[in-house]
């Protein structure tokens, strides 16, 4: 019953600009979780090592994809706490 894929496109050539689509939807899905994982601080896989990773963050790195003109400046009142808990 099955044919398959390939056999499918090739009779019904309206589905091609379709499947090239989603083809590349989820190639850029991908390609977006993979370079997350490796890149983004903020993506842990193991919870083992680190309970707290944000607290690793690198302040002054930005963590978006595009940045525009942003000046990271510390809370005073938030660093008292955080000294004081540490």
């Amino acid at each position: 019953m099955s044919k398959g894929i390939w056999h499918t496109l090739k009779t019904k050539k309206e589905l091609i600009p379709l499947a090239g689509i989603l083809s590349m939807a989820a190639a850029g899905a991908f390609s977006f979780c993979v370079y997350s994982l490796f890149h983004k601080s903020d993506v842990i896989i193991h919870k083992i090592g680190s309970s707290e990773p944000w607290e690793n963050i690198d302040p002054t790195k930005p963590q978006k994809l595009v940045t525009i003109n942003q000046k990271w400046e510390p809370i005073e009142e938030l660093e008292e706490v955080k000294k004081l808990t540490k």
